[in-house]
């Protein structure tokens, strides 16, 4: 069929739809040219030793020591729940002790990582998004610039780098919470002993999944405030906007956790 016998609404659809692939496609490129202008401008600032070191030694307390208590509360339930369904699909045919590897290798390669920052998502990220948030349509945010002061490096930074830092240490407790967890579910469940749970969890043990473990951590630690001072510094509309902004910053860092997941195996473990 030609153009010219095509109906005007069958013309105004296949328009609408080009126009909405073109501005999602405009809106993912402004956004991926954000991010990395924001990434750049604070290594940069690393670098020249710009970063306010009050403010990045009080995001690590609030990023790191308060999420303490939910972070061992959820390794904790990672490595029961991994034990139950462990020794429940266990059968005559495998060794008790291979329930030992079953629990320390999902904990460590992708339980603890993966949940520790679905958590931090919710305590940290959306924390960070709705006070700069809040600071942008309050115009605080540019009283820094009327002061000739960059709020990246005042604001954006410590939390940038204090998530770098403290990502790779709360996944460390995680992980070995979780172990110690589901080594105690393993006894009370299945019967296991102590020793026959850690003699199975070091048979199966590779170095390199403490790093890969840890590598997963500092990428994580990175992405979460990154995208959360992105968006905190985009929030437009007042309360509503914040409110709005914070939802699609929760979604935006959730999804990303889950793809940058998704790439890890092919990446290192192949």
């Amino acid at each position: 069929m030609s153009t010219s016998a095509r109906s005007p609404s069958e013309i105004g659809a296949v328009r609408r739809w080009f126009g909405g692939v073109g501005r999602g496609t405009e809106l993912v490129f402004d956004h991926a040219g954000s991010l990395g202008v924001l990434a750049w401008t604070v290594i940069m600032s690393l670098f020249r030793l710009r970063v306010p070191r009050k403010e990045f030694l009080r995001q690590i307390y609030v990023m790191g020591i308060e999420s303490l208590p939910i972070v061992f509360v959820t390794g904790a339930l990672a490595g029961i729940v991994t034990s139950q369904q462990g020794g429940y699909q266990m059968t005559g045919a495998i060794p008790p002790y291979v329930l030992g590897s079953l629990v320390a290798q999902t904990v460590v390669l992708e339980m603890g990582p993966v949940l520790t920052a679905i958590v931090l998502v919710g305590r940290v990220g959306a924390r960070i998004t709705a006070e700069l948030g809040t600071m942008k349509v309050s115009e605080q945010i540019d009283a820094y610039h009327s002061l000739g002061r960059d709020p990246v490096i005042l604001l954006g930074a410590p939390r940038i780098l204090a998530g770098l830092i403290v990502m790779p240490a709360l996944v460390g407790f995680a992980d070995m919470v979780g172990i110690l967890a589901g080594m105690v579910a393993a006894r009370i469940d299945s019967g296991l002993g102590f020793e026959s749970f850690l003699y199975g969890a070091r048979l199966f043990w590779h170095s390199w999944d403490l790093f890969y473990s840890f590598a997963k951590a500092l990428v994580f630690g990175g992405a979460i405030p990154l995208i959360s001072v992105h968006m905190g510094f985009r929030t437009r509309g007042g309360a509503e906007g914040v409110g709005r902004t914070t939802t699609d910053a929760v979604m935006f860092m959730t999804l990303t956790i889950l793809i940058l997941d998704a790439m890890f195996p092919p990446l290192l473990l192949n």
